[in-house]
């Protein structure tokens, strides 16, 4: 089969090389996927980059983790997901950048029916990390003032549909005039391109000055220390993501004078699921969150697409071929929503 691996660190066209490999075969309770699409991440660039601080894989690999498609396969105890078609994320977020994919199914969920293939694998990540970032860690609540970064992007749009949803009152930060445009066509009631000056002072003006309830930051860096200056006493700070690459280096945003100062509560968020006990809660300082919670939150989402009030946003297809182009003009800034991989 053909996959994507790193086999030295750089730019992505330096990184990876379409190699023909042997098809995985599933273990007892795994199972296997062929897609019919993949998406992109910023996960993969920093692999590319070898940028992981926990977890930088032997070269050469797979890379790639989120993928949509039909289990054609499966271990011993789950046969029951045969044939069916899914979002599935790749064992230990690695190897999904191919014409077969291993997965746990408790990181497996069918994809709605309403969706065609591109759409669906749109859906799954961005929706599931925006709401556990603004419902289950941020108790995102009616009328707050929400701040969302890089609300153009895959996650940051879903990010902005559902705090509009939730009756919050959302500001949105892009890269550009067309990219804010866009932002508030998703619903938020204000769009500040952060090249253009200092975004804390304008959401400072724009709130008169309280500051905002809630941050949902998936930058990190310079951008989270920023973020911490246009809060309100008692605000929540969520942390869903590194894009600034804030994650190969020490997270020199976060100082404790900040922090007295401004007087709010900083919050991690990890979408990841399990069934097993002793994996959702036996594992202090790496905190996975139960499947139970995984399938109401996707309940929940899929009610609210089904009722129109939530929608994937496509930014582009690629070919399976281009894939490694496609991850450097995101790595540039040059994409907005989600980037999906046809094969």
């Amino acid at each position: 089969m053909r996959a994507w691996r790193v086999h030295q660190y750089g730019r992505p066209s330096e990184a990876l090389r379409l190699d023909e490999i042997d098809e995985p075969v599933p273990e007892p309770g795994r199972i296997r996927v062929a897609p019919t699409r993949t998406v992109l991440n910023f996960n993969e660039i920093d692999g590319c980059h070898g940028r992981y601080r926990t977890v930088n894989p032997d070269l050469p690999y797979t890379l790639g983790m989120e993928v949509l498609g039909t289990v054609d396969a499966a271990g011993e105890g789950a046969e029951e997901w045969l044939g069916r078609r899914v979002h599935a994320t790749a064992e230990s977020a690695f190897g999904g950048y191919a014409d077969k994919v291993i997965a746990q199914p408790d990181m497996v969920f069918d994809a709605p029916e309403s969706l065609d293939d591109t759409e669906a694998a749109a859906f799954f990540f961005p929706f599931h990390l925006a709401w556990l970032g603004l419902h289950e860690r941020g108790q995102v609540q009616p009328g707050e003032w929400v701040l969302i970064h890089a609300a153009a992007g895959g996650v940051g749009s879903a990010a902005v549909q559902l705090a509009v949803d939730a009756g919050a009152r959302v500001i949105g930060t892009a890269g550009s005039e067309a990219k804010c445009q866009l932002v508030r066509s998703l619903g938020a009631e204000a769009a500040v391109n952060y090249r253009e000056g200092d975004f804390a002072t304008e959401v400072r003006d724009i709130t008169g000055g309280a500051g905002v309830d809630l941050v949902f930051d998936g930058v990190g860096g310079e951008v989270t220390e920023a973020s911490l200056r246009c809060m309100t006493r008692g605000g929540r700070l969520m942390i869903i993501g590194f894009a600034s690459k804030i994650e190969a280096e020490d997270a020199a945003g976060l100082r404790p004078r900040l922090l007295c100062f401004s007087q709010v509560s900083i919050g991690g968020v990890l979408l990841a699921y399990s069934s097993n006990p002793a994996v959702y809660g036996g594992m202090a300082g790496f905190n996975i969150n139960p499947r139970s919670l995984g399938g109401q939150i996707h309940d929940e989402l899929c009610e609210r697409l089904a009722e129109g009030r939530i929608a994937p946003l496509v930014g582009g297809t690629v070919a399976f071929e281009d894939l490694p182009a496609a991850l450097e003009q995101m790595e540039d800034r040059l994409t907005t929503g989600r980037i999906v991989v046809v094969y």
